[in-house]
């Protein structure tokens, strides 16, 4: 079923809602409060970085690094609603921004006075924010900035959704499914599972961890070769003995240590 949620009107009005006469009673910047990470990713990994992206004020995309236990504030478009996304990453692992799923945060929606409290539930919506942007045709009416978000994110409480996607977004395509929405508008059958292959892998049993935070882990019996979902795309997985990166075509494991 095609929704109609690209309204501007719809976020303004959810603006006006929360600050009332807002002008210049948002302050300069917020400060940007992560959530916490997955217990396994911490514990085989250590504290993450974090990459942020967000829109300056003029709505240029910008990135920052921030180190483990560190914080930073940014400043952001006041008359619409714009995301910030936080990826997770480890330098030491080799294990680069963009294999590891973000948190992410709503302008105006996940503020509290100077603050801006990120969640691993907003992520998906920060990054199919990105991808509607990349995907936008000039002069088109659905562009990510009149998109009804508040909306959006209720949609996953719909029972009409495949179980699995409520219980983990990061499995649908959501460049496929921007690059869509740009053309035709949006429709929520198309939230749907990414296609994958399995694919027998030699590696410890595990229980290994994947890179959304929403993902249950997999476990595979000792004297049993382990079977891992695989896509075009290289997945990461983590487990208390090394790490694991695959797709359709190759994979490699790195243990702990080895140089």
């Amino acid at each position: 079923m095609k929704i109609n949620i690209f309204s501007l009107a719809a976020v303004l009005l959810m603006c006006m809602a929360l600050c009332p006469a807002c002008g210049d009673r948002f302050p300069s910047g917020y400060a940007l409060i992560m959530p916490q990470p997955p217990k396994a990713w911490v514990s085989f990994l250590g504290e993450p970085h974090w990459r942020v992206e967000w829109l300056d004020p003029d709505g240029q995309k910008q990135t920052a690094d921030v180190r483990p236990g560190k914080s930073m504030e940014v400043e952001v478009p006041k008359t619409w609603a714009s995301p910030v996304s936080a990826w997770p990453h480890w330098p030491s692992h080799n294990i680069t921004p963009g294999h590891f799923k973000p948190a992410g945060a709503f302008f105006p929606f996940d503020v509290s006075g100077d603050s801006l409290s990120l969640s691993w539930e907003a992520g998906p919506a920060t990054v199919y924010y990105w991808e509607l942007a990349y995907a936008a045709e000039q002069d088109s009416p659905r562009i990510p900035s009149n998109f009804d978000w508040p909306r959006f994110r209720e949609i996953f409480q719909d029972e009409k959704i495949k179980e699995a996607v409520r219980k983990d977004p990061w499995l649908v395509d959501w460049r496929t499914v921007a690059e869509k929405t740009i053309k035709s508008g949006f429709d929520k059958r198309r939230l749907v599972p990414e296609v994958r292959e399995s694919m027998l892998i030699p590696v410890p049993s595990g229980p290994w961890y994947g890179t959304s935070p929403f993902a249950q882990s997999l476990y595979f019996p000792v004297n049993e070769t382990p079977v891992f979902p695989v896509r075009s795309d290289i997945d990461v997985w983590i487990s208390g003995e090394g790490i694991l990166r695959c797709n359709r075509n190759a994979w490699f494991y790195h243990k702990y240590g080895q140089k």
